[in-house]
């Protein structure tokens, strides 16, 4: 059953919107922060994604008729708060970092400003969206750092949620993949589409010849042939004498991958087919692609290891009240979290970046200083409608920028700590 944005929610947050609705609070002006407190271990920084996804959600967030209806003969809401719920959209501004910018921790990545009632019911959506996609973005970007400007497709959806797979390979395409095996992506976000063959397929023929013959008759000399389901050597003369010295590329998807290619790299050349390129898949990340720096490899198929976020699934944002007025015609007041190890920073905050030759130096933020032409944050909503719309492509080039910002030191894949980590200009 399809669901309207507004139910895409946990029940808390509608229980504190009754209390807010029914004490006239939810009036009042208020500003929520997305923001990660620190980042995965390990991590030098954070890609953040998913705002293309999420701002068309938010502009669009409303509970239909019989959702609230719904709510209330469950108990989730009062009557005042059904009546609230049933005109209720987002009217408010968002501003943030750009798709595809750099993050670290306490970076203030996005600004909800609005009344309390509708800022409130928007944390789930908003944490369920940009945890998910930056944390497979960030983890993208690492393998594509790995392979050295060799392409990488996405294809980890047979491992996740139906689902998450479409915004995978987004996420992916966003940090630089260069194409996904999902056909949904691509029709939904044009996210260019690759893909041959399985062991399946030769399984079903009677010889590998013959399922060679079969594939390039349809797809052309051009394509790939999968070499190792039984012996990688024979695959590749069997596919070289099939497709010709012209045969696009073949794919070997097991054992040692630095060997194998190594060893497939000589054949094709023993057997003329030397601009046959070598595609390697099975269990690869950025770890993996590393060690095959050195390789014969002309491009990586990854799945499981992109779609987990490499062992992070999560980019673990937070999205937290930072000032909230105490009537509604009040000036808004600074608020924040003492709790241990979860503490937070109290108003609205700017970021601003310092940069030397190029490279990306340092974070600061300051409190209510709107107005600065320096600002990180770009408008995203206003009042409730999208004012920042840039195409995937455009993202895509703002992520491969905010990348080349970084030191060599801070594209390593190996652990170390965070590249920068956002603080207070007043506190400099």
């Amino acid at each position: 059953m399809d669901v309207s944005p507004g139910l895409l929610t946990d029940r808390y947050e509608l229980t504190m919107l009754s209390s807010f609705v029914t004490d006239g609070s939810a009036h009042h002006r208020a500003v929520f922060e997305a923001f990660s407190r620190r980042l995965p271990d390990g991590r030098r920084y954070g890609l953040l994604a998913g705002l293309g996804r999420l701002l068309p959600l938010l502009a669009g967030f409303r509970f239909d008729a019989d959702e609230v209806s719904w709510l209330l003969a469950e108990g989730v809401v009062n009557d005042v708060t059904a009546a609230y719920l049933r005109d209720f959209r987002f009217t408010g501004d968002i501003d943030g970092y750009r798709e595809g910018d750099l993050y670290f921790p306490h970076s203030p990545v996005l600004t909800v400003a609005g009344t309390l009632g509708e800022c409130v019911v928007l944390e789930t959506l908003v944490l369920s969206v940009l945890n998910h996609d930056t944390a497979i973005a960030s983890a993208a970007s690492r393998m594509v750092t790995a392979a050295r400007g060799r392409p990488l497709v996405e294809m980890g959806s047979r491992r996740t949620h139906e689902e998450a797979a479409i915004s995978a390979a987004r996420a992916a395409y966003v940090a630089g993949f260069a194409s996904t095996s999902n056909l949904a992506a691509g029709l939904r976000h044009g996210v260019p589409t690759v893909g041959t063959a399985a062991h399946a397929f030769t399984l079903a023929y009677a010889t590998e010849a013959e399922a060679f013959r079969s594939q390039v008759a349809a797809q052309g000399v051009g394509t790939t042939l999968l070499v190792d389901t039984y012996d990688i050597e024979q695959g590749i003369r069997t596919a070289v004498a099939v497709a010709g010295r012209d045969l696009g590329a073949i794919r070997i998807d097991s054992g040692d991958l630095a060997e194998e290619s190594h060893r497939a790299r000589i054949l094709l050349d023993s057997l003329g087919a030397t601009s046959t390129r070598i595609i390697v898949t099975s269990d690869l990340d950025e770890y993996v692609i590393t060690a095959l720096a050195d390789a014969p490899i002309d491009g990586y198929g990854v799945g499981t290891r992109v779609v987990t976020g490499s062992g992070h699934p999560t980019a673990s944002l937070v999205y937290k009240l930072v000032a909230v007025a105490d009537s509604p015609d009040a000036p808004l007041r600074p608020v924040a979290k003492n709790s241990a190890d979860k503490a937070s920073s109290g108003g609205r905050k700017t970021a601003h970046r310092t940069y030397d030759d190029g490279r990306l130096v340092a974070e600061t933020f300051t409190v209510d200083s709107a107005g600065r032409d320096d600002a990180v944050q770009v408008p995203l909503l206003r009042a409730g409608r999208i004012v920042h719309e840039p195409t995937l492509e455009e993202v895509r080039a703002h992520a491969a920028a905010s990348l080349a910002s970084l030191p060599p030191s801070a594209l390593a894949v190996s652990g170390g700590p965070p590249h920068l980590t956002a603080h207070s200009q007043e506190a400099t």
